[in-house]
């Protein structure tokens, strides 16, 4: 046995709750959940109902959630492949372009995607937690979870009879649900790959603009420029964005009108007509023009979309009207007029696509509008680098992605978080894809593939929700999956030819984060089978208590578990080692809970268990609590719980301790003395195990032994603990 003191400690942030019924004995650990998120979510965003409240936090979404998609103006001309454009072409693109914004982002995002809130949060990995809670499927299963989404709240409390069936092929299926787990971690690693291509094409087209005035400066030049930029940017990720947020909304709102103002004035003074090509005539005209090589456009017309993922990623900051009035009211008409002008400056002047954004701005207004450019391109880029951050930790704490350091920046704000390792690792892939690929129609064409995959993947997961969750009438589903499927499609298609061409690197940085990820998860999974199967009930602790070789010594023990329906096998490691177990132990797990914050009265739940001086503990936290196991402090808090749980069952007929042996028991052994106590388990790879669970459980463990300790990762300070070694046969 290996036994070992050390203040990293990797304690558990998911509670795994094994149990098949809803009847639990007193033999069994099980805690009922509370109505935890309730009480927090009442006092969430999305309950700011009122009408000025809205407005305000509909201002504040423009510095935050539209950033990469209203900068999009910047890039999509110019990474265009176009040969002899004449009106026509531009009059077909600007269709696609308007409609384009009008299905996927009104419809589909604004309208759509939104009301599929898991538990107040958005975006690709909320989906999946949400069908994962609402399916017996996952770690995340609806037996051990909250539910709270305001879509699933009243389905799940159906009879489970009424499961659809999809949803049952689920629960059966190995198949489905590790295709489902993969098309998740997918749109995860690619919205991790969004963070590295916005802040380089974003920033590298802004500072383009000094070319224009000044045209003996190179290319080169530029690309130093936007590289210095965007260092700098990361080098001040780690003082967090509360000092200098206050300006990105005003930037933001500076950009979002003065471009269409600008836009307007391109259209009535180059081509009032051009509204014309809002009709869907010009779209077929387009293709039937320019068959294949329309086709191809489309990988860089999808870039008008770009940011749009952010619309519903970032619903958990802000609630869902503040983002619909932002969206609909400022950055759909911003959008819709900017790109009219400059399709209209370009029908006169088809040869400037190459600089289409610049070029279609007034000289008197030239060096305004360029340091508002670059600004906006800047605040986009500290957009989507808090939104890789945030996809980071919400991967971290439900045990999908290996521990990384996460350090919350703000005392108030829960989503402004910091991850070092994940910043200079993002540093270096964005001034390297500044400096390697600097051609912006080779990032454009990667970036075409992020924005358009992430897409698809969006549509596949709301499908299965209106599916499996909403009840969503047939005709509706199937109206919403062929329009959206076929168009989301069509766009994949174009973008895969674009591989060769620099598409290949999202590809490329998607499948090594998946890799990681799947190896995480994959040994994980195995390790939770382990202890589920090898569990140990209170049954035989008391029969390794009654052995008279085994001494019941002073002192206060806090023993970690991670499962919740019984005790880990490491305990009974622990006592036939030992030979003892201290007089008061208190089998403590540490709940995860998808809400900002815990209530003070519900976050220690304490449980007897039947036997002298053994009890059960969960500690509940959500992602903004400022929690914190050192220290006398922790200890307090859970027996000032304990007294007050011994106190209230001390009538009941079971309980034949007197209450105040039992109360003067605690501060005895906290007297003594206390310890914390956790297991560290390896895999034994015997000579039986397959070659897939070698490589994957070899991998898994290279990623452990190189990880952060749980909650440490979540910047949650720990206590020093005993280590309990063992090897879990593969």
């Amino acid at each position: 046995m290996d036994l070992q003191s050390g203040a990293a400690v990797a304690l558990p942030e998911l509670l795994i709750d094994s149990a098949s019924g809803t009847s639990h004995h007193l033999d069994s650990l099980h805690f009922p959940l509370h109505n935890t998120t309730d009480s927090v979510m009442l006092q969430s965003s999305d309950n700011k109902t009122g009408r000025w409240s809205n407005l305000l936090l509909a201002y504040k979404t423009l510095g935050v959630v539209f950033g990469g998609l209203v900068t999009s103006p910047l890039y999509v001309y110019p990474s265009m492949h176009l040969n002899s454009p004449t009106e026509e072409d531009y009059l077909g693109i600007y269709s696609i372009m308007f409609w384009t914004l009008t299905l996927i982002g009104v419809v589909k995002y604004a309208c759509i995607a939104l009301k599929a809130d898991d538990q107040g949060e958005g975006g690709t990995f909320a989906l999946y937690s949400l069908l994962c809670r609402n399916m017996n499927i996952g770690i995340l299963s609806s037996k051990s979870s909250d539910v709270n989404s305001s879509q699933a709240r009243c389905v799940l409390n159906e009879d489970n009879k009424q499961k659809s069936r999809l949803g049952k092929v689920f629960e059966t299926s190995m198949v489905a649900r590790r295709a489902l787990l993969f098309i998740a971690m997918l749109g995860t690693c690619m919205l991790i790959g969004d963070g590295i291509l916005t802040p380089s094409i974003s920033v590298l087209s802004a500072m383009d603009g000094l070319r224009a005035p000044f045209p003996s400066i190179s290319k080169s030049l530029v690309e130093a420029l936007s590289a210095v930029v965007l260092f700098i940017l990361f080098l001040l990720q780690k003082f967090g964005t509360s000092r200098v947020s206050f300006l990105f909304s005003p930037i933001m709102g500076a950009w979002t009108l003065s471009t269409p103002l600008v836009g307007i004035y391109s259209i009535i003074h180059h081509y009032p007509n051009i509204f014309k090509a809002l009709s869907p005539y010009y779209i077929f005209h387009f293709f039937w023009r320019n068959g294949k090589e329309g086709w191809l456009m489309l990988g860089s017309t999808i870039l008008c979309i770009t940011g749009s993922e952010a619309l519903f990623a970032d619903l958990g900051h802000f609630n869902r009207s503040s983002i619909q009035i932002a969206f609909l009211f400022t950055i759909y008409p911003s959008l819709i007029l900017t790109y009219a002008g400059q399709t209209a400056y370009l029908i006169k002047n088809p040869n400037d696509h190459m600089d289409g954004f610049y070029k279609f701005i007034p000289k008197t207004i030239y060096w305004p509008i360029f340091i508002i450019a670059t600004s906006a391109a800047v605040v986009a880029s500290q957009s989507l680098i808090s939104a890789t951050f945030s996809v980071i930790k919400q991967s971290v704490v439900l045990d999908y992605f290996p521990r990384v350091k996460v350090v919350h920046t703000s005392s108030n704000k829960e989503g402004e978080v910091y991850s070092p390792e994940v910043n200079y690792i993002l540093m270096v892939f964005c001034i390297a894809v500044i400096l390697i690929f600097g051609d912006g129609q080779d990032i454009g064409n990667a970036f075409g593939v992020v924005v358009s995959l992430v897409m698809l993947i969006t549509t596949i997961l709301l499908t299965l929700v209106m599916i499996i969750i909403w009840r969503t009438p047939s005709l509706l589903v199937g109206l919403y999956f062929i329009i959206f499927f076929m168009m989301e499609g069509v766009y994949v298609s174009a973008v895969l030819t674009k591989i060769p061409e620099g598409g290949w690197i999202p590809f490329a940085i998607s499948f090594i984060l998946s890799f990681i990820m799947f190896g995480w998860y994959y040994g994980r999974q195995r390790k939770i089978q382990y202890e589920l199967t090898h569990k140990i009930d209170l049954g035989r602790l008391g029969m390794l208590l009654s052995d008279p070789s085994v001494q019941r010594v002073p002192g206060l023990c806090f023993f970690y578990t991670k499962i919740q329906n019984g005790l880990t096998p490491i305990l009974g490691h622990y006592t036939k080692n030992m030979r003892s177990l201290h007089k008061v132990t208190i089998f403590t797990t540490l709940r995860y809970l998808l809400v900002p914050k815990v209530s003070p009265h519900e976050r220690i739940v304490v449980k007897k268990l039947g036997l002298r001086g053994v009890y059960a503990c969960v500690i509940q936290y959500g992602y903004a609590d400022s929690l914190n196991l050192e220290g006398g402090n922790f200890v307090s808090q859970v027996l000032d719980s304990l007294q007050e749980h011994i106190e209230n069952c001390s009538s009941l007929p079971s309980d034949h301790m007197p209450v105040q042996e039992e109360i003067s028991e605690l501060s005895e052994a906290k007297t003594a003395g206390v310890i914390h106590v956790r297991g560290k388990a390896r895999f034994h790879i015997g000579k039986s195990t397959s070659f897939f669970d070698r490589f994957m459980l070899a991998f898994y463990e290279v990623l452990h032994k190189n990880c952060r300790p749980a909650l440490p990762a979540l910047g949650v300070p720990l206590p020093q603990c005993l280590e309990v070694g063992m090897f879990y046969e593969a």
